[in-house]
């Protein structure tokens, strides 16, 4: 068995000073949560309205699923855009779409305010495709793409595979029909049984860091109207009208607005005054996950990179895709050494009860050997090579019914928000999320959405 040990956490200030809620206080806006959610959900708040804001943390910053992730940031979602369009139709789908496209922009915005220099690489990412299946179901997603007004992404198919003539012709202008040694090179793989690959942009960032550098840039600007508040577990929250009470330990904090910025599953209690029956357990909205990750060092003598690698395995009717695994190569500075930290995930167990997650638990070694075949296979196909995994970490991953992420108003009590349910693919929802909800604190209107929470829990 190993320990859990992210690299993300590696990385953080061990000196960075903390403090936790110590007496009763009040806010405009709380947020439930201090990771990428949160602390983006902060930042627009703050940014974009007067508004005073108080973070509640139960653990340390960032140390939740944004501390144990696999650190890939992407503008997919965990469904494709063909059954997006299905669920929600084309308008709503493409906006959806889109919002989430231009959370790359909101990240450059935070970037500039905080004059932050943590590596942030972008780059075009691919994904490895073994079956006419899996091709025609990203084939489908772009012919949905493209009758939305929306850019396809880049699909390239072997000459040599077998299933070119059954591909409909119609759908001929999706596709590039390429030597198979151009698609094994992109993936860095000699497994000739990838046969097309999808290509956009993806990047590769530490959302735990990140968010450490967004805190001080907020607590430097707005030391008036910002707070953070660790180790602070919240209890139990009472909704009123217009207000909110958060039981903290032994304080208590009011708010205007409670913000949900978690992966989905909380230990508290909430209470409405107006509606009993408010669901506050969340397992109707939200199923658990938890995802397993190995990191072993190299030189730094390749660029940065990010490739998924689908097998012809089963099925996971859960996430309507096939399983694969899913790998990054970025720059690793620890101490004065620089190397490359190679990072590859994959291996998930679904949890029945979230409670029955524990972030201390070990890492099974089965998992561990599972990850280092993969690589040895398919990555770097070197049986007498010994690889170290420096880093073995999981998190515990919420992903909501329909594979959106949950930004918006609870409907039964709108003192209550919601930026809520990482989907295995959170980043760039979770900072669009952010900026969501600081418009709705606001008072802004805005047009139903896919994100929308629905009024209903089936």
């Amino acid at each position: 068995m190993a320990e859990n040990r992210s690299p993300w956490l590696s990385q953080l200030r061990a000196d960075r000073p903390s403090h936790k809620l110590d007496r009763d206080g009040d806010a405009d806006v709380a947020i439930i949560g201090a990771g990428i959610a949160g602390i983006s959900t902060a930042f627009f708040i703050l940014k974009n309205t007067e508004k005073t804001v108080a973070v509640l943390e139960r653990d340390k910053l960032a140390h939740g699923a944004t501390g144990h992730n696999a650190g890939q940031v992407v503008s997919y979602f965990e469904i494709g855009f063909a059954k997006l369009v299905e669920l929600f139709g084309q308008e709503k789908a493409k906006a959806g779409q889109l919002a989430v496209e231009d959370a790359w922009g909101l990240i450059d915005e935070m970037y500039r305010d905080a004059q932050m220099d943590i590596p942030f690489a972008r780059f075009m990412g691919h994904a490895g495709l073994m079956t006419l299946d899996q091709v025609m179901r990203h084939i489908n997603n772009n012919a949905a793409r493209a009758a939305a007004g929306l850019d396809v992404e880049r699909m390239r198919i072997a000459d040599s595979a077998p299933f070119l003539g059954e591909i409909p012709k119609e759908h001929a202008d999706l596709y590039e029909v390429v030597p198979h040694a151009e698609i094994l090179d992109a993936l860095e793989t000699k497994v000739t049984d990838y046969l097309a690959m999808l290509s956009h942009q993806k990047g590769v960032i530490n959302s735990a860091l990140f968010c450490q550098e967004v805190v001080a840039y907020l607590q430097g600007k707005y030391p008036d109207r910002f707070t953070l508040y660790e180790h602070s577990p919240v209890a139990k929250v009472i909704l009123h009208e217009e207000s909110a009470v958060l039981d903290v330990i032994e304080h208590t904090l009011t708010a205007k607005h409670v913000v949900l910025a978690t992966n989905g599953f909380e230990k508290f209690t909430i209470i409405d005054q107006n509606n009993l029956v408010l669901d506050h357990k969340f397992h109707q909205l939200i199923e658990g996950t938890v995802g397993y990750m190995s990191g072993y060092l190299e030189p730094m003598d390749k660029q940065p990179v990010a490739i998924s690698y689908f097998d012809k395995g089963e099925e996971d009717a859960s996430h309507n895709d096939e399983l694969y695994y899913y790998l990054t190569r970025r720059p690793y500075e620890q101490g004065e050494a620089s190397q490359n930290l190679i990072s590859i995930g994959g291996p998930d167990v679904d949890m029945q009860d979230s409670r029955a997650y524990r972030r201390d638990q070990d890492f099974p070694d089965s998992l561990i050997a599972s990850i280092d075949a993969f690589v040895k296979k398919t990555y770097d196909p070197d049986p007498n090579r010994a690889i170290e995994y420096v880093f073995t970490w999981h998190g515990l991953m919420g992903y909501t019914t329909n594979w959106v992420r949950l930004v918006g108003k609870e409907p039964r009590n709108p003192v209550l928000l919601y930026n809520l349910g990482c989907n295995g693919v959170g980043i760039l929802p979770s900072v669009y999320g952010g900026s969501r909800i600081a418009e709705l604190v606001a008072g802004k209107e805005l047009e139903p959405s896919i994100f929308d929470v629905p009024a209903s829990r089936s």
